[in-house]
């Protein structure tokens, strides 16, 4: 069973990595995507769109190598969270918005895929969170 949550943890982690580092990549198009959910006025969502993606980075690389394993989980499963509520408050509004995930540009993920995708990475990072204190 460990090596099950190892390589659970190893994916996990290796997602949010990646997700970060393409955010990283193109901080004006994340901005853009920030935006798009009316939710943070500017400078707010320009310091999101700056910091985020590094915790994101940071946050995965703890998770994928054990070391604050369970912090990186914490703030991972939060972030999880937010963005979930995030997403319905859109579509609750009936905004059509890209989520960012990870990088691109608008129509390449619709809310509900976003919704589904969250659903199950906070899913997998729950169980990592309550297979590592049994």
């Amino acid at each position: 069973m460990r090596w099950v949550r190892e390589v659970l943890a190893w994916i996990f982690g290796g997602v949010f990595i990646w997700s970060g580092w393409v955010k990283v990549q193109d901080p004006a198009q994340f901005l853009v995507n920030i935006r798009s959910f009316h939710l943070l006025p500017d400078p707010f969502a320009a310091w999101l769109a700056l910091l985020l993606p590094w915790l994101e980075i940071f946050a995965g690389l703890c998770v994928l190598t054990g070391w604050l394993r369970r912090g990186g989980l914490l703030i991972l499963n939060a972030a999880l969270v937010v963005f979930a509520i995030a997403l319905i408050s859109a579509w609750a509004r009936g905004l059509d918005v890209e989520c960012g995930c990870f990088g691109g540009g608008k129509g390449t993920t619709t809310i509900v895929e976003a919704l589904v995708r969250d659903a199950v990475l906070l899913a997998v990072g729950a169980w990592l969170m309550l297979a590592r204190r049994k």
